[in-house]
């Protein structure tokens, strides 16, 4: 997000964000300097939510929103008058859910390539499957040398922390590369919320059918350790107990974090640069079960500890 923000400074840049509604913090492009913002959300009442909070602040810079499913609506066709050519296209939330299949995930994309203009870039946070992937596996591994003698049928698909609780919805060791759900219910919610696990290749495969390029995916601790001089103040103010003095993380904290991941794409400028080099993934040739044993040999599927990061080439 920062690199995103570096190679476009100064541009009086347009940004749309995607899914604006659900709580999303209305001050978090005050400071960016940006020109003119475009907010999309699939609920009017997020939409009408974000609009209100735009409309009292009087911000400093033009808006506009659109209730629309970028997941299941095609976008340049609904907004193909709009002339929208956004520098960053951003999805701080829900991006999970459109894992759930092949074909949200692919229709999201295509939309985000449509809304960005060559040179911009699409970033969010999203869910580091392999994180959460690596703690259920431990779980299944400790499960079974624990009833070794007994050959159970079945395998653990809860996660327990003090700071939260992962379920799986079905109980399996492996997974599909699409629509594996779980439950998340911090400790502090009255109720748990449904994700989908991101397949990291997967992403990077439909972001360059859709002609977006990797750029970097980073887990969010070491996101924070990277710009600790730009975050630091922020988590001090959130409160208590998340840092020590010297601003690192404290163990809860970083249990937390540690469950998410940034990622940054760029849709190339010929004109400018050339386009940034995606990791080679299997052509459209490769079967899903091929990609699926890689998965599972490597332990792949996000940035996650450093021992699973995925490489450069697959």
């Amino acid at each position: 997000m920062k690199k995103g923000k570096e190679e476009s400074r100064g541009r009086n840049e347009w940004v749309c964000d995607l899914y604006c509604g659900g709580g999303a913090d209305a001050e978090k492009w005050d400071g960016a300097q940006i020109s003119h913002y475009v907010g999309i959300d699939v609920l009017s009442s997020g939409i009408n939510e974000v609009r209100e909070a735009w409309e009292s602040q009087r911000k400093s810079f033009t808006s506009e929103f659109f209730e629309a499913d970028p997941c299941t609506d095609n976008l340049e066709t609904l907004l193909q008058e709009k002339d929208i050519q956004a520098d960053l296209v951003c999805c701080l939330q829900h991006l999970q859910l459109r894992f759930e299949t092949e074909d949200k995930a692919r229709r999201l994309l295509s939309n985000v390539s449509f809304l960005l203009k060559p040179g911009g870039y699409f970033f969010g946070i999203t869910p580091d499957s392999s994180t959460i992937w690596a703690k259920y596996q431990k779980n299944v591994e400790a499960y079974h040398n624990r009833s070794s003698s007994m050959k159970p049928n079945i395998v653990p698909n809860c996660i327990r922390s003090e700071n939260y609780m992962i379920t799986f919805e079905i109980e399996e060791e492996k997974f599909p590369l699409f629509g594996k759900k779980y439950q998340l219910k911090f400790s502090s919610d009255v109720a748990a919320e449904t994700h989908c696990l991101v397949h990291f290749p997967s992403l990077i495969r439909l972001a360059r059918e859709a002609g977006l390029e990797y750029v970097e995916i980073q887990n969010l601790t070491e996101f924070y350790d990277d710009n600790k001089s730009l975050f630091a103040g922020m988590m001090m103010n959130a409160g208590p107990n998340l840092l020590d003095p010297r601003g690192r993380l404290l163990p809860r904290s970083y249990d937390v974090l540690g469950l998410y991941t940034t990622f940054i794409f760029q849709k190339p400028d010929p004109d400018v640069v050339p386009p940034l080099a995606t990791p080679l993934l299997p052509d459209s040739s490769y079967d899903n079960d091929e990609a699926r044993k890689i998965s599972e040999q490597k332990g792949i599927l996000g940035p996650g500890p450093a021992e699973l990061r995925f490489s450069e080439a697959l």
